[in-house]
């Protein structure tokens, strides 16, 4: 089916090349751009141009702040990552680096005089050195399969770095006269995972470190089949050094195959650089053990841990551990909520921490003595990061609904929170963003659920304007003040839609029983939750219930599918990406199956389980028979979380029984739309899709 596009979105198309226009040399290198915002109405391509500010570092001496800042650059399809330094105010910001390859990991070396960083200017990822103004670099690392992340020890006299090792057998290992032959022989699970065939893993290897490059490399996990840092995710966070620089502490799930994809425990292990001997520091904790970090004096290590072996989405609670006597304490048994990151405070008294706290991302404090917890922030804003500085101030990163990540500086003693980076205000100046409101609205069990509704710019209440209810993904991720280059609800508010994002069942920032409530549930519970939320907005004057549509990704894909079969002519249309159709084809084709046992109860084929059997009875293929809403579906082949065929067999399905429905899928994508040129292509479709049947006043 051909479908218009709407005025807006051809406005976009006009305009991207008047936002296409990074600073380049004659070496292409990709840099800040100057667009030009028409109407203050913010666009795909106009989003696309906004720096991507990250890897905030503290100098030494605790004057200067060291980041990076990601450009892209739509022509191009690629992206490229500078390095800028600038006092810790805020002033005398200087860009230290220009080159087309990107430099990331970035940290502060020799007192402050160098910085140490990872590009593939030499052609694969390796670790390097400059000057701190950005002079002399110097490879100092050539690893045959590259380096993905680095972390130096506290005298920098040793390094551990991460480089993937062989896993597994080629077919030439078993027959080597057939050097050419491409089959994967495959006897256990886990042969695929995120959005790749799991044929290499990461090591984590320790180099000594002489001022000018690495030697005596020792593979501390040399012949064991395990990966550290744990995929798909994991990074520098799940390693930590001692004070003394004599040990370091990692993470690692020690499993493989079968057992590896039912498990989620993993624990931290501490390994001597000396006698190179390891210990299981958190032997008989049984869920995810991560995020290890020392005390400033050595004494206490602190890290994140999960209770329940194969609940990914389990209570994420701050422990301590004398090192001295090897005690744990649990600091936040009365704290009902979960942690994201942790840091230690300068005088290693206590401990701040971000969680997410009534659906903002805030940061805390908390005392290890006493267990004392303050919340530092406050406001309708997210928090992603948190350096101390002393004991009064910290360096973070803040993101809201509204503006992407910007460096900022809190004072402890008033809580003044001041912009420090203003890496996107020449551009944010000229946008006019949405209103957001906060409502509380009652569920059919008598809770209060929190929604966010988004209005469009400019919004006028004696207009009748279409909504769209956003469904979250997860299903257990927050629905806080995010900032997103996909999901982004202002986005969706710039092209004249009131946005609807509940906090339904499931989600974190409001305790472990609402959290848990989804476990078992799909289709259950937090459907009633979306139904409640739209019921109550649409009620307003100013929406017109006549066009409504629902959109969602992964978990709010499933829910897309699932609100297809039973919404009762509530919505007009709606968008799928990378959702679940089928619950049992999703059992048997996933990759990491602790998630399928412990989300859907169990496997399809138990039927003496009642809540597994609840499960399936309530997948979305099951109701294809009461689809008769237009479907917009899109999905990546690289995802191996929920495979493209969940995307296909809906399509496929929807079309047999006549429903209006378009597809697109990625070849070269996965769970997400990463490339910029396809990220540009979703985001027009997108609208299109919405526009044809939202807004039949702009029909040609």
């Amino acid at each position: 089916m051909k479908l218009p596009i709407s005025k807006l979105i051809m406005a976009s198309a006009v305009l991207l090349s008047a936002c296409q226009t990074q600073k380049e040399s004659s070496e292409g290198i990709i840099g800040k751009s100057h667009p030009k915002v028409e109407n203050g109405i913010m666009t795909p391509e106009v989003m696309y141009t906004l720096g991507r500010v990250g890897g905030i570092e503290i100098s030494p001496d605790k004057k200067k702040i060291l980041y990076g800042v990601t450009y892209v650059s739509i022509p191009e399809n690629k992206s490229n990552r500078e390095l800028f330094v600038m006092d810790i105010d805020g002033s005398n910001k200087i860009q230290i680096t220009h080159t087309p390859k990107s430099e990331q990991n970035a940290v502060w070396i020799n007192n402050g005089k160098q910085i140490a960083f990872l590009t593939s200017e030499s052609g694969s990822s390796q670790l390097w050195i400059m000057d701190a103004d950005g002079s002399n670099r110097k490879q100092i690392s050539n690893q045959e399969k590259g380096i993905d992340g680095f972390l130096f020890s506290p005298n920098e006299k040793k390094v551990v770095f991460f480089s993937n090792v062989k896993y597994g057998q080629r077919a030439s290992d078993i027959y080597p006269d057939l050097p050419k032959a491409t089959g994967r022989v495959i006897d256990d699970l886990m042969y695929k995972h995120w959005d790749e065939w799991v044929e290499a893993i990461p090591h984590p290897f320790i180099a000594d470190f002489n001022g000018s490059t690495l030697e005596n490399i020792n593979d501390i996990l040399e012949g064991e089949p395990y990966e550290a840092p744990m995929k798909p995710f994991g990074g520098t966070e799940g390693f930590a050094w001692t004070p003394d620089s004599k040990s370091i502490a990692y993470t690692c799930r020690k499993k493989t195959g079968l057992e590896y994809s039912i498990s989620t425990n993993s624990d931290i292990y501490l390994y001597d650089t000396e006698t190179k001997i390891t210990k299981n520091l958190t032997e008989g904790m049984m869920g995810y053990d991560t995020h290890p970090s020392f005390s400033p004096d050595g004494r206490y290590l602190a890290w994140m841990s999960m209770e329940r072996d194969g609940y990914e989405s389990d209570k994420n609670r701050l422990f301590v551990m004398d090192i001295q006597n090897g005690e744990k304490k649990y600091l936040t048994d009365e704290f009902d909520y979960s942690l994201d990151m942790l840091n230690w405070a300068e005088d290693g008294q206590s401990i701040y921490f971000l969680s997410v706290y009534q659906g903002i991302e805030q940061i805390f404090n908390i005392h290890i003595d006493d267990k004392k917890i303050e919340q530092i922030t406050t406001g309708q804003v997210d928090y992603a990061d948190i350096k101390p500085i002393n004991d009064n101030q910290l360096i973070v990163l803040q993101h809201s609904f509204s503006k992407p990540d910007e460096i900022y500086s809190i004072n402890l003693n008033d809580k003044a929170i001041t912009e420090l980076s203003f890496e996107n205000k020449e551009t944010l100046d000229q946008i006019t963003m949405g209103k957001v409101e906060e409502r509380w609205i009652a569920t059919t069990d008598n809770k209060k659920m929190l929604t966010w509704i988004i209005y469009p710019p400019h919004f006028d209440p004696n207009k009748k304007y279409p909504a769209l209810l956003y469904c979250q993904g997860g299903p257990q991720s927050p629905v806080s003040q995010f900032w997103s280059y996909r999901w982004n609800l202002q986005l969706m508010a710039a092209n004249g839609y009131v946005i609807v994002a509940p906090n339904r069942r499931g989600l974190y920032g409001f305790g472990q029983e609402w959290l848990e409530q989804i476990s078992g549930d799909y289709g259950g519970q937090n459907m009633k939750d979306y139904f409640s939320a739209i019921d109550a907005v649409k009620a307003e004057p100013f929406i017109d219930e006549n066009r409504l549509g629902a959109i969602g990704a992964s978990y709010g894909g499933f829910s897309i599918y699932w609100l297809a079969g039973h919404h009762q002519k509530r919505f007009k249309a709606f968008i799928a990406h990378a959702g679940i159709f089928n619950l049992e084809q999703q059992y048997v084709e996933t990759e990491e199956m602790w998630f399928a046992n412990w989300d859907l109860g169990g496997a399809y084929w138990e039927k003496d389980n009642a809540v597994a059997q609840r499960s399936y009875a309530n997948s979305p293929h099951r109701f294809i028979d009461q689809w008769d809403t237009p479907i917009l579906i899109t999905h990546g082949e690289n995802d191996y979380r929920i495979l493209a065929s969940q995307g296909m067999s809906a399509f496929n399905a929807a079309r047999l029984r006549g429903v209006p429905a378009e597809m697109v899928v990625f070849p070269d994508e996965n769970h997400w739309i990463a490339q910029p040129q396809n990220a540009i292509l979703w985001q027009r479709i997108f609208f299109r899709w919405l526009d044809h049947w939202l807004k039949p006043e702009e029909k040609k």
